[in-house]
């Protein structure tokens, strides 16, 4: 059961009146859609006013064998996961209720529907946009491997955009959970998006997922199916033994870069394809980065200089996505005034790309490169102070703004961690000064 799709079109949106339709503490709103299992409504959490995604287990599904049987246990998955994935692009499993009965999962509401629309020849996304769900799913699907799980599922029906290119995957019903000694689901999965090894009932690991998501972005970019067949059984068999036509035959405007990355995650041997999540994301950050379709700075390469400046290193992605999330950035010319010696203003700013120089009455205190703060000295200063020199660009150069606003919305631990790599900046930049004055 899709956590968020909807089965048919008349059944979208269909709306419930409030005061006749409840669950607990949950009021159902709307009817999002039916499946095999159960039924996914809107509802609103009446204690704390948060719109959720409730999925309702059929009743009869308690009562009986196979199918049946099966169904539950991928609930049973799903409700065991409650609370244990916390990641920004991963819909949240908020709570579970399951009883002899009846059962239903509340999971986090994503408004924008799903990408089912968007593999479609019509409804083809911007490549650039395909390039930021492509990398952000790369995360999201690293993180929960890390968390000792295999999707299993992943098509894209299972992945909801907010807005933009927020993805948020849902739909862990079908997970593989590899740190648990609970009988694991067998013949799960939707045959499109299957791996070779999903095919042949092998032992499965992240690989699995990166060929689904490979199947994904395949139809992302050209809007066909890799793989075909006439019948189910044929599709498998193809699946298993043919190799796919280019995506550029398809779509003659495609980077060989993009056929390069797909044909290796579509691989028929799991070890043949990438060899972490990590490796896939920094081929899809580089092929991004020089594409010509580069018009705006992504969430992709925001996350990339983010990741790599090492006073942020113990910062976990969930944590250095709140960041990209918190800032503004812009690519500024060579020689351009950043920031005047005595203007008001608190925001701190980091030097993703380039140099800049610091000036003070006219005299050259410093030169800040790629991966630098500065600014926090007013930043740090509750209600700030005035900007104690002036910073011009040397070079061109890429620059996040972080607002003072924004950063109190941050998790605490991420507060705690970016004051602590401020308060080292700073402690550094008096013992510099300390020195040029000891030497003058």
């Amino acid at each position: 059961m899709d956590a968020q799709a909807p089965a048919k079109e008349e059944e979208i949106e269909t709306t419930i009146r409030e005061d006749t339709q409840r669950i607990g503490k949950f009021a159902l709103t709307a009817r999002l859609g039916k499946g095999s299992s159960g039924t996914v409504y809107k509802a609103l959490d009446t204690f704390s006013g948060q719109e959720v995604a409730l999925k309702v287990l059929d009743e009869s599904l308690f009562a009986g064998a196979g199918i049946n049987e099966m169904s539950r246990q991928q609930f049973m998955n799903e409700a065991s996961l409650a609370g244990r994935l916390q990641h920004p692009h991963i819909a949240a499993i908020l709570e579970a209720c399951i009883d002899e009965k009846s059962g239903y999962i509340a999971v986090e509401y994503v408004p924008g529907g799903d990408l089912s629309r968007c593999v479609q020849p019509d409804g083809l996304l911007k490549i650039e946009e395909v390039f930021e769900i492509a990398f952000k799913c790369c995360g999201a699907l690293d993180y929960a491997y890390r968390q000792g799980i295999v999707h299993r599922d992943i098509k894209p029906a299972n992945l909801m955009v907010s807005e933009g290119t927020q993805i948020k995957i849902v739909d862990f019903g079908a997970a593989l959970l590899t740190n648990t000694a609970h009988t694991q689901i067998q013949d799960v999965g939707t045959p499109s998006y299957m791996s070779p090894e999903q095919v042949r009932g092998a032992t499965l690991g992240f690989e699995s997922d990166m060929f689904s998501l490979g199947v994904v972005l395949y139809g992302l970019f050209t809007g066909q199916r890799p793989f075909t067949g006439e019948t189910v059984a044929q599709l498998l068999v193809n699946i298993v033994e043919q190799e796919p036509p280019l995506p550029s035959e398809w779509r003659p405007d495609l980077d060989r870069e993009v056929d390069r990355i797909l044909m290796r995650m579509l691989h028929k041997a799991p070890e043949k394809r990438y060899s972490s999540w990590a490796d896939l994301a920094f081929d899809l950050a580089e092929i991004g980065r020089f594409s010509v379709y580069v018009k705006e700075i992504s969430d992709r390469e925001k996350f990339t200089a983010l990741r790599g400046f090492q006073p942020l290193a113990r910062l976990n992605d969930a944590e250095i996505w709140e960041l990209v999330h918190a800032s503004y950035w812009v690519r500024v010319p060579a020689q351009t005034t950043i920031m005047k010696e005595g203007d008001k203003g608190a925001e701190l700013l980091f030097l993703a790309h380039g140099e800049v120089k610091i000036v003070k009455q006219g005299r050259l205190l410093n030169v800040l490169r790629t991966g630098s703060y500065f600014g926090e000295m007013a930043h740090v200063k509750a209600g700030g102070i005035p900007r104690q020199a002036t910073v011009e660009t040397m070079t061109d150069a890429l620059i996040a703004e972080f607002r003072p606003s924004a950063m109190k919305k941050l998790s605490v631990n991420c507060q705690l961690q970016l004051s602590q790599s401020l308060l080292n900046t700073v402690v550094d930049r008096l013992m510099f000064a300390d020195e040029r004055i000891a030497h003058a």
